[in-house]
């Protein structure tokens, strides 16, 4: 049995597949190495790949007509990257660059849109996951409508913990190396205000760093600031 396929049984995109479909991505896949700060792919590159992260962490992030980059959204392991423009206008919308040392699994864009098809299944997973991810994306943008900027924060810090959390002594230690940069793109405000803002919640105790990542040691209180308007 080839080594990954247990692997690849385990990524959400392929939940439920039938065992023909799952040896028949085990043996199509390619697996590359990403060393930190190497990119996936590139800002409208024709996508010829479907992407699935298995290890470490990769940021989505576009470049703005001013050759900024804004931080779009975060990639942890078993989830899809760079996939949906498979269905769309054919090019990559934004750059994928590691933020570890990481690993991602591809097939051929060929390859994907027949399995989804032969294979309802897998069809119907994209289908959650995009909706999930669009659901995510709603409430982002009545967030930036409707709350603080410390509550946009919170929820980023909230949403982050539940995608790539681990449970510790300490608290819910985020696994990505967040910039506060970072955090100030996905929630819609100034650095200053985010380095105000975390300054104060690790004096308070609600956060901490380990050398790792962010721990968010009170998410009771936390969730209380995300839920104020």
């Amino acid at each position: 049995m080839n080594p990954r396929r247990a692997e690849i049984a385990a990524i959400p995109l392929f939940e439920g597949a039938p065992a023909d479909a799952l040896d028949e991505l085990a043996a199509r896949v390619r697996i590359r190495a990403l060393p930190r700060g190497g990119w996936a792919f590139d800002q409208g590159e024709p996508v010829e790949r479907a992407h699935v992260l298995l290890s470490g962490a990769v940021r989505i992030s576009q470049a703005g007509s001013d050759g900024g980059q804004v931080a779009l959204r975060f990639i942890g392991p078993g989830e899809i990257f760079g996939s949906v423009a498979i269905f769309t206008d054919g090019q990559y919308p934004a750059d994928g660059v590691a933020m570890t040392d990481s690993v991602e699994a591809s097939w051929a864009r060929a390859e994907l849109l027949a399995l989804a098809e032969r294979f309802p299944r897998i069809a119907l997973n994209l289908i959650a996951i995009v909706g999930h991810r669009l659901a995510e994306l709603q409430n982002r943008v009545r967030e930036m409508a409707t709350q603080r900027a410390e509550s946009r924060i919170a929820n980023t810090l909230l949403r982050l913990g539940a995608q790539a959390g681990r449970a510790t002594a300490a608290g819910i230690e985020i696994a990505f190396p967040l910039r506060r940069r970072d955090i100030a793109d996905i929630s819609g405000t100034t650095l200053y205000t985010v380095s105000r803002t975390l300054g104060d919640w690790r004096r308070r105790g609600l956060i901490a760093a380990d050398g790792r990542g962010v721990v968010l040691t009170r998410t009771a209180e936390l969730r209380g600031i995300a839920g104020s308007a």
